[in-house]
């Protein structure tokens, strides 16, 4: 790497195993198995500062994880999912797996949040730009809306009030809606729900970019386009020369 220093241990708190997060995958069916491949993700990604990479650019994958876990390919497949609900792991853009909470374990500095936002922030600029064009999609939510929700699933977890679990949707399986949100979704876009769920996660897969929620993504970008088609349909020209008539 081009980095001087590289971590090769890390610091566990003593309330790790109390954190809300931690305590929703133990009570999962195979959750200690998720804790155990959470850990062993740490350790894999240390000398990469929270990439989980084989070697200097190239991004680990279910199965180069099964087999270096010694795990089956279906269990880290689902325990990835997981974490990614979780907010515990990140794709960045150039689709490698980032252990969000890494620099919580290494290092020194003078906030948590402050570690944590400057290392991925160092990360990012290190990727190629994207070349998607931004007049293609609306942009994604912006970053204060994004802490606001998982404020609010932080709030839910320490009053023993867990997130509704999300199944996987879309072609590459990285849209993830609870059974209310798509329910919600199919009354509301009764025709174009499953466009919208097919276009945002072939957006998301081709430009390596994540939202904090997929429902709220397809509604606003539902909402954008019904405005841009309602000001097409009241910018046409319905003059018409004398003598004509309509």
């Amino acid at each position: 790497m081009s980095e001087n220093h590289k971590y090769y241990y890390m610091k566990f708190k003593d309330t790790f195993f109390n954190d809300p997060k931690i305590l929703l995958l133990e009570q999962m069916q195979d959750g200690p198995l998720y804790i155990l491949l959470l850990l062993k993700f740490y350790l894999i990604s240390l000398p990469y500062n929270g990439m989980l990479l084989i070697g200097e650019n190239l991004p680990h994958t279910f199965q180069t994880l099964a087999i270096i876990t010694r795990h089956q390919v279906g269990t880290v497949e689902r325990a990835i999912k997981i974490f990614m609900k979780f907010g515990l792991i990140e794709i960045l853009a150039n689709h490698t797996y980032y252990m969000t909470d890494i620099q919580l374990f290494i290092g020194q500095s003078s906030t948590e949040a402050e570690r944590k936002r400057m290392e991925r922030l160092r990360l990012q600029q290190q990727l190629p730009p994207s070349t998607v064009r931004a007049d293609i999609c609306p942009p994604e939510i912006e970053i204060s809306d994004k802490e606001r929700d998982r404020d609010k699933v932080r709030v839910r977890e320490k009053e023993g009030q867990p997130a509704s679990p999300r199944s996987a949707f879309g072609p590459y399986e990285n849209i993830f809606l609870s059974d209310n949100e798509l329910a919600a979704l199919q009354n509301e876009l009764p025709t174009s729900w499953q466009h919208y769920i097919d276009r945002l996660s072939e957006y998301m897969a081709s430009s390596g970019r994540q939202y904090q929620n997929h429902a709220a993504t397809i509604r606003r970008w539902a909402a954008s386009d019904q405005k841009k088609n309602h000001q097409q349909t009241h910018s046409r020209d319905y003059s018409v020369d004398e003598g004509e008539t309509v």
